[in-house]
């Protein structure tokens, strides 16, 4: 009697199948399976390149699994689980190595190969194209993000212990001075899609709700060292134990309403732009999203051109950030009891292919977003992860300090 109830079952859930789509059969969706990633090199290998030797891995429930590719580009996975993977290869190319594929003799430092696809379908032995992109490596790079808020003693939402850290993972001194600080277009309802940057302007520029600046006076900052940015340099951990003191903040995004309390010994982070007539501080949201870009370049910032909401000439106003002046970009996004949304995309794949997120969906959690530690550079500083994925980069943190990697 069993056996009859399940066969109706069945041609009966077949039955509905079939007026949605084709029915899918699960009978061998355990049966382990084969896959190939074939890596597609970067435009720029002009001059030939290296397909063997490179590690593709593919990610699942916190699990990787990893495969080398052989001379043309392709990493063979055996006895694979059927299952929805992340897939990404990432290593490193020496002066000589980029030279000699690119004909540039311009870079010093090297660059990152990398390569990355998400949430990937793997359920039948398939070849999958994995494209690679070229990033020449960088030396300040967006490190940590504290966003989330937190509450005080008396359970109260606490917002003023928000901060920024960058990090210098090169070999040599690095001078911050004139650097900027971009705080991505974050509201509810997106003002525009990344289908819309492409209808209006070919993908070319970035909207940005603040910029701040550091100010022009040189500040070396030392390999592994960090230069911490704040909206309040004062010890928060009075208020609970999820802040932090921020004492010794190496600049501080002054609040003009004098809602939040500044400490006059800490330079001022300039303010070049913001669409909130009354916010002179880093607007960091603490739900999310909060994407963070940081460029440089010799242009007045403060004339660019800005635009209203997509479809509208009316209302607040985002700056245009043209993307070739951007080093570094971290995307954050919101999380709801439904998870992450990808079209909630603010940066396009060239400046982060993927996106990081605290765990909270309202924030108030004291949770961090920080890269993680990939190798030591010669001074035996920390080289972060860097793969142009928040996704593979980044990791969650209660307990992370500030100007610390290590929890």
């Amino acid at each position: 009697m069993k056996r009859i109830y399940h066969i109706i079952t069945c041609i009966a859930c077949c039955a509905f199948c079939a007026t949605i789509t084709s029915c899918v059969d699960f009978n061998d969706a355990t049966s382990p399976i084969s896959a190939r990633v074939k890596l597609e090199m970067p435009a720029e290998f002009t001059q030939g390149s290296d397909l063997a030797g490179h590690t593709v891995v593919l990610t699942v429930g916190g699990q990787q699994i990893s495969a080398v590719t052989d001379a043309e580009g392709v990493a063979t996975f055996s006895n694979l689980v059927p299952d929805v993977y992340n897939i990404s290869t990432s290593w490193e190319m020496s002066q000589e190595e980029y030279r000699r594929m690119t004909g540039d003799i311009s870079v010093n430092s090297g660059a990152t190969v990398s390569g990355s696809l998400n949430s990937h379908l793997i359920a039948e032995e398939q070849t999958i194209t994995l494209a690679t992109i070229l990033n020449i490596n960088r030396d300040i790079v967006i490190g940590k993000v504290f966003y989330a808020g937190s509450k005080d003693l008396n359970n109260r939402t606490y917002m003023a212990g928000k901060f920024i850290e960058l990090y210098n993972q090169s070999d040599n001194a690095v001078d911050v001075a004139g650097l900027y600080i971009g705080l991505v277009e974050a509201e509810s309802t997106q003002a525009y899609t990344l289908q819309n940057l492409q209808d209006d302007y070919n993908s070319e520029v970035v909207l940005l709700k603040q910029v701040f600046r550091i100010p022009e006076t040189e500040h070396l900052v030392q390999p592994g060292g960090t230069v911490l940015l704040v909206n309040s340099a004062v010890d928060h951990t009075t208020n609970n134990t999820m802040e932090h003191n921020l004492q010794d903040a190496d600049y501080e995004a002054k609040d003009a309403s004098g809602r939040t309390q500044n400490n006059p010994a800490t330079p001022a982070l300039e303010l070049i732009y913001s669409m909130y007539s009354a916010v002179s501080n880093m607007n960091l949201v603490q739900s999310g999203p909060c994407g963070v870009v940081i460029f440089r370049t010799d242009e007045d910032v403060s004339s660019w051109p800005r635009t209203y909401r997509y479809g509208r000439e009316t209302g607040n106003q985002w700056l245009l950030l043209p993307k070739k002046h951007i080093t570094d970009g971290v995307e954050i996004l919101s999380i709801k009891a439904s998870g992450v949304d990808v079209n909630t995309k603010r940066l396009y794949n060239e400046i982060d292919a993927g996106y990081t997120n605290i765990e909270a969906s309202a924030g108030w959690t004291g949770e961090i977003v920080y890269r993680k530690t990939q190798k030591r550079g010669q001074q035996g500083q920390r080289i972060l992860m860097d793969t142009n994925n928040s996704s593979n980069d980044f990791q969650v943190s209660k307990t992370i300090g500030t100007r610390n990697y290590d929890e």
